[in-house]
């Protein structure tokens, strides 16, 4: 089981670096597909995420300027809609939690389809109250059902906030730090994480991560956009075979 935990390490993490997602949309199918149920694989997912999202920011940051501000604000909303998580998760059913991770990508496949990959304007500024409250309320629907949030914050930051897609996906990873430390602390407090299975696959990650964020830097802008449909339309289909 531990070679097989390292493998979906490896795998999430890939997808992290080059998607900027916390790797909940590719590690929740896995392990459901392995035997885990639903609020046991989004603890193993939250744990991963604390991993991937810290290493590959670290890396982004590096070479994106100003991906911090905007970040740190919608973090710190995500950091306090992910803690009340925690408490709303052990009371809804596993089969809720599965409906309602289809829907989000259902939104995501559509805001994206429409929106342009590239955009070379200005993004519009918003108040630091607008980025907290999107933070609050994603950071709570992504840790609910284990992903970083970047999956629904990133159609939102390309279609209403006018960021290049590129720069989405690294402040997306960036927002999944807050999001995933939130819920990992409330799902730990409740009793509900999974750390030796969460670690091995965060170890993985991490070398996954290297390598999707230097792929991610040598592709184009329209084939990334089609990676990153082709991924959502992917999971959506394991997602709804799972549930069906």
């Amino acid at each position: 089981m531990e070679l097989e935990l390292i493998a979906f390490g490896l795998i999430t993490g890939f997808a992290s670096g080059f998607f900027g997602i916390g790797g909940g949309s590719i590690l929740i199918p896995m392990l459901l597909l392995t035997g885990f149920v639903m609020k046991e694989a989004v603890a193993i997912s939250i744990m991963q995420m604390v991993f991937s999202s810290i290493y590959g920011s670290f890396l982004n940051a590096k070479k994106i300027k100003g991906l911090v501000r905007d970040g740190v604000i919608l973090g710190i909303g995500a950091s306090l809609g992910g803690a009340t998580s925690g408490y709303f998760l052990p009371k809804v059913p596993d089969i809720y939690l599965q409906y309602i991770f289809i829907t989000a990508l259902c939104y995501t496949i559509y805001t994206l389809f429409n929106a342009p990959a590239s955009n070379s304007g200005e993004k519009e500024t918003k108040g630091i109250y607008v980025l907290l409250a999107i933070g609050f309320f994603v950071g709570i629907l992504a840790m609910s059902i284990g992903i970083g949030g970047s999956l629904v914050l990133l159609p939102i930051l390309v279609g209403f906030l006018k960021y290049d897609l590129k720069i989405a996906t690294a402040l997306g990873l960036f927002f999944v730090i807050f999001s995933s430390i939130g819920g990992f602390i409330s799902t730990s407090i409740y009793g509900n994480m999974l750390y030796y299975e969460g670690a091995i696959i965060g170890i993985g990650s991490l070398i996954g991560v290297y390598f999707g964020i230097k792929i991610k830097e040598k592709t184009k802008t329209t084939q990334y956009k089609n990676f990153v449909l082709l991924l959502n339309l992917l999971v959506l289909g394991i997602m709804i075979y799972k549930t069906i």
